[in-house]
C-alpha cells in the first residue's frame, strides 16, 4: 500500500473510533462526569474488541467515495458538449501541434502535479508525430501560489509567441519544488524577455484566462489533473456525448494513440 492511502485509511479508522466517543460526549450534557467516562468507555471497548466494526465503516466509506467519484466522471462526460466552445474553440488559449488539425486533444494541468509532469512527454511525442492533431493547453493552477505564477509567466509568454517552449521547460524543470526565481530562469533561458514577461503577467487578460479556466473546470465538476477532453476539431454545443472523449488521469502514449483513433472512427 502506498504511504498516502495508508496515512488516509489510519485518519479514517481515527474518525471512526472517535465520531462515536464525540456523539456519546456531545449527547451527555445531563450525565456527570463518571457517567460520561462510562458511557465513552463502553463506546471504546466495543470497537477494540470489535475491529471488524472499524474495516467494515473504512470500506464502506471508501466505496461510497468511488461511487461518488464515478458518478461525477459519468457526470462529466455526459455534459461535456454543453462546453465544446469552451473547450475546443477559444481563441486565446495556447495551441501546439497543427492549429488546423482535424483533431483537438484539451488538457487541463497544473506544473506542480506530478502526473501532469509525467504526462508532457506523451504531449510532446502527440505533437510531434501526429500532423492533424492540435492541443489545447488549460492551464488550470490548483497546487499553490507558485503553481499560480507559473501560470501567469506561461500565459504571459504568448504575447513573446514562446509558450509552447516556456511550457516544455517548465515541465521538465529539475527543480523540485519550483520556484519563482526558478521560473523566470527558465524564462530566460528559452530566450523570453522576462521585464516584458513580469508585465504581461499581471494584466487583467491573463488574469481573466485564469479565471475562465476555473469556471471551465467547475463547470465540468473536474476533480483533479491532469484532465483530458478529445475529438474532432469541428465539435460542436450539439454533439453527442460520445463524440468527446473524456480522461480523468493521466494516460502513456499507446493509450492517448487508441483514444484519438476512437474519436477519428
Amino acid at each position: 500500500m502506498k504511504i498516502n492511502k495508508l496515512v488516509t485509511s489510519l485518519v479514517l479508522a481515527g474518525l471512526v473510533v472517535s465520531a462515536p466517543l464525540a456523539y456519546a460526549e456531545s449527547n451527555a450534557s445531563g450525565m456527570t462526569d463518571t457517567q460520561k467516562k462510562q458511557v465513552q468507555d463502553v463506546v471504546h471497548d466495543y470497537i477494540i474488541k470489535n475491529p471488524d466494526v472499524v474495516v467494515q465503516s473504512l470500506q464502506i466509506y471508501q466505496q461510497s467515495q468511488m461511487d461518488q467519484a464515478k458518478k461525477t466522471i459519468e457526470n462529466t462526460q455526459n455534459n461535456s458538449p454543453k462546453y465544446a466552445d469552451a473547450l475546443f474553440h477559444q481563441a486565446s488559449d495556447p495551441v501546439a501541434g497543427n492549429p488546423n488539425g482535424k483533431f483537438t486533444v484539451v488538457e487541463f494541468f497544473d506544473y506542480q502535479c506530478p502526473h501532469c509532469v509525467d504526462m508532457s512527454s506523451v504531449i510532446d511525442d502527440l505533437v510531434k508525430n501526429n500532423p492533424n492533431v492540435r492541443v489545447v493547453f488549460k492551464e488550470f493552477p490548483i497546487r499553490g501560489p507558485i503553481s499560480e505564477i507559473a501560470t501567469k509567466a506561461a500565459l504571459a509568454a504568448q504575447q513573446q509567441g514562446k509558450y509552447y517552449e516556456f511550457h516544455k521547460a517548465l515541465m521538465t524543470s529539475k527543480q523540485e519544488p519550483l520556484t519563482e526565481d526558478a521560473i523566470y530562469a527558465l524564462a530566460k533561458s528559452v530566450g523570453l524577455d522576462v521585464d516584458k514577461l513580469k508585465t504581461a503577467m499581471r494584466s487583467d487578460a491573463v488574469a481573466q484566462q485564469i479565471k475562465a479556466n476555473y469556471k471551465l473546470a467547475q463547470d465540468l465538476q473536474l476533480l483533479g489533473t491532469p484532465a483530458l477532453f478529445i475529438a474532432k476539431t469541428n465539435i460542436s454545443k450539439g454533439s453527442p456525448s460520445t463524440a468527446i472523449v473524456f480522461v480523468p488521469g493521466q494516460v502513456d502514449k499507446a493509450q492517448m494513440q487508441a483514444m484519438l483513433a476512437k474519436v477519428s472512427s
